[in-house]
């Protein structure tokens, strides 16, 4: 509408009075007018120089390569400035982009790697690129901005070149010799210059204006020419009004800010009207003026609050990462869980807006180190367990092979005696990786039992006895399933009682039907202490209370014996309950391998309780003969 209006009217420069004193007071008048004009300009100019927003390409590139290509296109355009909000924020989608990427590689990564794996980024090809093109445009802006500072200072030059010509020609039109001509010419040339220092628009603009008032006064037009200009004055500022009042329904706030400045800027360069309507339509103008900056002004308000929550939001993310107690992460579980929480941060920061425009990289850059510093904490870790379970498997491995090298000796005693050193070592010695242990304790122990097994297999010389020891232990078996049902449970617990003695008095057994008698013996006493409802753990303290009854020096072997039993228990749940820190709880496999490891460590409890009270009952009888 503005541009219709400018094309539409020719406005005369020169301003008619009926009189000095009208000229005078025409002059006083129109220079308060413009002088609110001015003031009014220069406070919505600075407005938008604080708001400017980027008029460059809207492009929205899919990648972090089109982003740099999009960077480099601004840095070889003309008005980089303009540009300021767009390259702010294709720098943060660089960045966000960035971070996608590692969050991918990490859930790939995590999907395929072993537990004790530990993952760690690619360089960044594209970071180098990014920070060069980032450097061009920050020295193209700072050379347009001093080029568009040197240009307004040539430009303050040249207006106050003009004011001096305009000065003289006052002068000169004083003594009798106006010259019209020249004077509209110096007005055109004013109005062709441009952008001056914003500190210097108000005195520029006063010190012409009291010049064209000055050369108004002793000017002696016809007042039917000034009645004239004061008419087409009226009707292109009563448009401008039209125009700036239709700005309060317009949707886009910026948009209609921005118009209302180019509206400010021809209402200031068009002429006076008549005296008495001045103040009203300059009235009208500015409250239009003023509800458009209002709501321009509380458009900015709002998006400073929501900037200023949403920086509140992104601190208080930053903190609680900061204030993570990493040395207090002392298992896998306890990593994974703190992991876990990292990520959920990390979500949440996404769904968050910009913060204040200052602020909204420093803490972009917060967040991230304090997210750095979590994950290299969590790798440094995950390395060092990783170092121990490999230490771990080593020092396992050595063991399978010495246990191999030794399964062939012949030297019985020299030899049982380093495996049974190894199988105690072997305990000691932590755990391994999950995918090993298996195997190699199935190494281990196969390689000790061919010892052994060649070991019993020598001693033939014993098999007449082990013979005789078989059928006597089979006698008693059968004794045992011959004991009366209809007697009381008592007498029936007390006969099983003198029937175990007499089966822990018998010898050795032969090696291959050890297993098969002793499977006969436990079938029979179970078969009565289930007619009795008598449970598993009751039984084998029965029948360990039997087998404790000789007394001597071989109770306090076997406390020795059941302590370190129960020391190896305890050290073996343990181990258990470390290896299921080990495992992540978001993998399927490592999910079952906890359970089955859950159900072994309750099991382990069980039976370490039996052997607890079984040091009790031995020493229970070790007072009892002390007596």
């Amino acid at each position: 509408m503005s541009e219709s209006i400018k094309s539409n009217v020719q406005l005369e420069e020169l301003n008619v009075t009926s009189s000095p004193d009208q000229a005078v007071n025409a002059a006083t008048n129109e220079l308060n007018e413009q002088n609110g004009i001015v003031e009014e300009t220069q406070q919505v100019q600075t407005e938008v120089a604080d708001t400017n927003e980027c008029v460059c390409e809207d492009s929205k590139p899919a990648t972090r390569q089109e982003i740099i290509e999009r960077l480099k296109a601004i840095a070889e355009c003309d008005d980089v400035l303009n540009c300021k909000n767009e390259v702010e924020s294709l720098k943060v989608q660089f960045y966000r982009m960035r971070t996608a990427e590692i969050e991918l590689a990490h859930k790939e990564f995590l999907a395929q790697a072993e537990e004790t794996d530990v993952f760690t980024p690619q360089p960044d090809a594209l970071e180098e690129p990014f920070k060069e093109v980032m450097g061009l445009i920050k020295a193209k802006r700072n050379e347009w901005l001093a080029a568009q500072e040197k240009e307004m200072q040539a430009n303050y030059e040249l207006k106050m070149s003009l004011i001096e010509q305009l000065q003289a020609l006052v002068e000169k039109a004083g003594q009798g010799n106006p010259e019209v001509a020249e004077f509209k010419a110096l007005q055109q040339r004013w109005k062709d210059v441009k952008n001056v220092p914003q500190d210097k628009v108000t005195d520029l603009w006063k010190q012409y204006q009291l010049l064209v008032e000055q050369f108004y006064d002793v000017l002696k037009l016809n007042h039917e020419f000034r009645e004239y200009d004061f008419k087409k004055n009226l009707e292109i500022k009563t448009k401008l009004c039209d125009a700036a009042e239709a700005l309060e329904n317009e949707v886009d706030v910026i948009a209609a800010f921005r118009q209302l400045q180019q509206l400010h800027n021809e209402y200031r360069e068009t002429g006076p009207v008549a005296p008495e309507l001045r103040e009203e339509i300059w009235t009208r103008f500015k409250n239009a003026s003023t509800t458009v900056n209002r709501r321009h002004q509380e458009h900015f308000e709002a998006k400073k609050q929501k900037e200023q929550e949403n920086y509140d939001k992104k601190s208080a993310i930053c903190e609680e990462i900061e204030n993570m107690d990493l040395k207090a992460l002392a298992g896998y579980q306890a990593w994974n869980d703190a992991t876990q929480r990292v990520l959920d941060l990390q979500a949440q920061w996404k769904e968050i807006g910009f913060a204040p425009q200052k602020m909204n990289m420093k803490v972009f850059e917060r967040f991230r180190l304090a997210c750095d510093e979590f994950f290299k904490q969590k790798s440094e870790f995950f390395k060092e367990t990783k170092n121990a379970l490999a230490n771990n498997y080593e020092r396992k491995k050595a063991l399978c092979e010495l246990a191999e090298q030794l399964k062939d000796s012949e030297e019985w005693k020299t030899t049982a005696d380093k495996l049974v050193k190894m199988q105690k070592e072997w305990k000691e010695i932590g755990p391994v990786a999950q995918k090993y242990s298996e195997a190699l304790w199935k190494r281990f122990v196969t390689a000790c039992d061919a010892f052994f097994e060649k070991r019993n297999a020598a001693t033939s010389s014993q098999r007449s006895v082990e013979q005789e020891n078989l059928k006597k232990k089979r006698e008693v078996i059968e004794k045992i399933k011959a004991i009366d049902s209809s007697l009381p449970g008592e007498e029936q617990t007390k006969q099983l009682a003198v029937l175990t003695q007499e089966w822990n008095a018998i010898g050795f057994v032969p090696f291959k039907e050890k297993d098969n008698v002793y499977k006969e013996y436990k079938q029979a006493t179970n078969a009565l202490y289930e007619a009795l409802h008598v449970n598993a753990n009751e039984r084998k303290l029965a029948n360990f209370r039997n087998n404790i009854a000789k007394g001597g020096g071989s109770l306090q072997r076997e406390r020795e014996h059941l302590i370190r039993q129960y020391e190896a228990m305890k050290n073996e749940i343990a181990t258990y309950e470390n290896n299921i820190g080990f495992l992540s709880v978001s993998n399927k496999k490592g999910a079952s391998l906890v359970d089955v490891m859950k159900q072994k460590v309750d099991k382990l409890k069980k039976d370490a309780q039996v052997v607890l009270e079984k040091i009790h009952l031995v020493e229970d009888e070790i007072e009892k003969n002390a007596k």
